[in-house]
């Protein structure tokens, strides 16, 4: 399983189980968030690469508290230092323990051990579940709240990304042979899929490309 939101750290995760030699199925939710142009890049991704996709979805705007899945604001041009302080607005609660327990149930359905994501604890937002504790934490929880973990089967939790800069991740999938130019990072895109360019996505993405000396094919507003 490979948690594939469209976005570029997804689709270098993608590629590295590829290069690993796993035959994934690429995962995707559809959980209210308002930049659901990324699904639309997530199906491009897979089948550029030729991989399995399947797309869940739920409403994780029951929940609220994010400006992802409400009406807040997306904050902008936010400097470096803050966004490695505070958790932001932009954070949406719980929503990898719930990405990672659809996975689980999934794999665990099709007999699959393996699920990868691109939690990442260096270049990202301040996000609490993005952290190697938080991996960790899922992964013993894999295999003591399921039956085939129970029953001797073994979940492995990939983080590949998790201590690399975005410049590091971006040379990476270069290397693989990631098409970048499919992908979309942006918080708050147009209507026609243009990138915001001052969100933190934006904003480390810009950053990630210009220290990996790779053209950002990102389209910008």
């Amino acid at each position: 399983m490979v948690l594939l939101s469209g976005g570029l750290d997804s689709a270098t995760v993608l590629a590295i189980a590829r290069e690993e030699g796993f035959s994934p199925l690429a995962l995707s939710f559809d959980y209210g968030q308002r930049h659901r142009i990324e699904l639309e890049a997530a199906k491009q991704l897979a089948a550029d690469a030729g991989v399995q996709h399947s797309i869940i979805a739920f409403d994780l705007r029951q929940f609220g508290g994010s400006a992802l899945t409400s009406n807040l604001d997306v904050p902008k041009n936010r400097a470096e230092e803050q966004m490695s302080k505070a958790i932001p607005v932009t954070y949406v609660p719980a929503r990898n323990t719930i990405f990672l327990s659809m996975a689980l149930g999934v794999a665990e359905t099709m007999g699959a051990a393996d699920i990868f994501a691109g939690m990442n604890a260096l270049d990202y937002s301040g996000y609490p579940d993005c952290r190697p504790e938080f991996i960790e934490a899922f992964q013993k929880l894999a295999n003591l709240a399921t039956k085939a973990g129970v029953e001797g089967q073994t979940f492995t939790i990939h983080a590949p990304l998790i201590r690399m800069t975005k410049s590091e991740i971006i040379q990476t999938g270069t290397k693989l042979g990631v098409n970048y130019a499919l992908t979309t990072s942006c918080y708050d895109p147009s209507p026609n899929g243009l990138a915001c360019g001052g969100c933190d996505s934006c904003l480390l993405r810009r950053k990630g490309f210009a220290e990996a000396g790779v053209t950002d094919p990102t389209r910008y507003q």
